[in-house]
């Protein structure tokens, strides 16, 4: 057993004319040229899953049907080298402001800081004043912004999406919550899950609420009422997968028997179709899965396979059903004739998600769980509280090492393609990204400029992704140079970036691995490259110093 298995038991049409000469005694003047017209803005859509596994999407290489997002997925480009935060609010905090999430309020996440990080720079919770987000350039660029889903990044009324740039909003405001939103709030200074619109708290939802039919409905009711005169941003983020594992009653049974040959065949089903699509190399070798002590398939009692099976059936629904709430904006987007002028990004915010709530000592998981039924035939239903746990999520990230919560591949590699019309780029795309290169991206495809230290008359933070534009341009080979030096850190668990080369320390020594040739990072060569190891320990350090990481003084309970 290693010592990371110990550690965790547009197109343009050109239009031509042909006028016809007149015989007359004088030469008819030619007509005027037309003025030239101001290149028309795209409307963007950035659509967010939450643990969405890499390989789950059917375009990905997955058994799940989700047409929609596959029809998009392959009008586009794949992104296989796109690259998160290992959990939620930190991924969200980078998306939006195009920086590190220890400059963007989430060094840690809000409900997992360590004792020494409370108060600290960068460690607040949420989006800092001095963060112009995304929705803020757009708005300032003559976008309608318009939010619906989970939001994650604040949750008192001045930490709202509709006080950080958007003109309109429904959002969740913490990480997740019951589907059916049976635990919502019942006041301001309640415990449980709060919901606002346009930056006002509601104090109850509508009945046969659902959480992915809810956000979708929500934003193609703010489309329907927008200024048409106006491009718009709509931010649509999904709390589905995200436990607690739920769907409606007519989806329960869906996958019914889909799963019960268990997680490893599923694992080795999804590789196999990885490489047949071009996604992963076909000689990639996979990281050997951590499935708990006693929570290999064969180890499971008849019960204990029966209720995995039963949980990953249930998952499968869910993302189905979130890929058709996806449809539903997509065939608004088609029937008003926006849908070709729409650059599209879909993105998970992290890799698959390990924790066994069932097994969790994580006081908060355990009093849910108990306070649950979760008997095998309620599961999935608004009155369970259930997970699926590490062998799901490890046949959703394979061949990548881990899940959620880490800074290895598995929780950092995430399923996203981008939609971008005329764009030169399509197919599948392996080179790296990283998710603060979101912004710059779609600023850029807006027209606006995302580079300095200012925006509306306010110092604000520097941007530090990149743009995609001259890659999809084809005008780049790469987005990120082989020498930029990418750090990230959460709950102490530390990752750098150069190019091929990834440095990562889960708490028991810095490893190497080259990512080009080993993308499960399966061979260790921090013991054959002690110089390149040396540079590249000093360039996080750089890192952290630069973005003000403070090391927790206790590791959370997490995963």
């Amino acid at each position: 057993m290693t010592n990371w298995m110990k550690l965790l038991a547009a197109s343009t049409a050109l239009i031509t004319a042909s006028l016809g000469a007149e015989a007359t005694a004088r030469p008819r003047a030619a007509p005027a040229a037309p003025a030239p017209q101001p290149a028309r803005q795209p409307n963007i859509l950035v659509i967010v899953a939450d643990d969405l596994g890499f390989s789950d999407l059917g375009a990905f290489g997955g058994e799940i049907r989700t047409p929609n997002l596959d029809a998009i997925a392959h009008e586009g480009l794949r992104l296989t080298g796109f690259h998160t935060a290992p959990t939620c609010s930190p991924t969200r905090s980078m998306m939006l402001s195009g920086t590190d999430n220890h400059l963007a309020g989430h060094g840690s996440m809000a409900e997992l800081l360590a004792p020494n990080q409370r108060g600290q720079p960068g460690y607040e919770g949420h989006l800092p004043n001095d963060v112009a987000t995304l929705a803020d350039r757009l708005r300032g660029l003559g976008y309608a912004t318009l939010m619906s889903g989970k939001w994650h990044l604040g949750t008192t009324a001045d930490q709202q999406p509709a006080r950080r740039g958007f003109d309109r909003s429904f959002d969740l405001a913490q990480g997740g919550g019951n589907h059916f939103g049976k635990d919502i709030a019942s006041s301001p200074t309640a415990r449980g899950t709060t919901y606002w619109q346009d930056g006002q708290q509601l104090a109850s939802l509508p009945a046969g609420f659902y959480s992915s039919d809810a956000y979708a409905d929500h934003l193609i009711e703010f489309l329907k009422a927008g200024d048409t005169g106006r491009p718009f941003f709509g931010y649509l983020t999904f709390t589905a997968p995200h436990w607690p594992l739920q769907v409606p009653d007519e989806d329960l049974d869906r996958y019914k028997g889909r799963y019960a040959a268990g997680f490893e065949a599923l694992r080795q089903q999804r590789l196999a179709r990885l490489k047949s699509l071009g996604l992963v190399p076909p000689d990639t070798s996979a990281h050997d899965p951590l499935f708990k002590p006693g929570l290999s398939w064969r180890e499971l009692t008849g019960e204990e396979q029966a209720r995995q099976v039963r949980a990953m059936e249930i998952y499968a629904a869910m993302v189905e059903r979130m890929d058709r709430s996806v449809g539903r904006v997509i065939a608004h987007l088609k029937a008003t004739g926006q849908y070709d002028n729409t650059i599209i990004l879909f993105t998970s915010d992290n890799g698959a998600e390990g924790t066994d709530l069932a097994r969790s000592e994580n006081p908060e998981f355990k009093a849910r769980v108990s306070a649950a039924d979760n008997r095998l035939e309620n599961f999935g239903k608004a009155t369970s509280y259930i997970g699926y746990g590490p062998g799901w999520a490890q046949a959703a990230t394979a061949p990548s090492f881990l899940y959620k919560g880490l800074t290895t591949e598995g929780g950092t590699r995430v399923a996203a393609f981008i939609r971008w019309p005329g764009a030169a780029r399509t197919g599948i795309s392996n080179v790296y990204g990283n998710v603060m290169d979101v912004l710059p991206t779609l600023v850029e495809a807006a027209g606006g400029e995302w580079r300095g230290a200012s925006h509306g008359g306010r110092a604000v933070r520097a941007v530090r992704g990149t743009s995609w534009k001259p890659y999809l341009d084809g005008r780049a080979e790469r987005v990120h140079g082989p020498e930029e030096a990418i750090g990230s850190e959460l709950f102490g668990r530390r990752a750098l970036r150069q190019g091929d080369w990834k440095l990562v320390d889960l708490g028991q020594g810095w490893q190497l691995f080259n990512i080009a040739t080993d993308p499960g990072e399966t061979r260790d060569l921090a013991g054959q490259e002690p110089g390149r190891v040396k540079a590249l320990v000093a360039a996080w350090d750089q890192y952290s110093k630069e973005t003000g990481v403070v090391m927790p003084s206790t590791a959370p309970r997490f995963p």
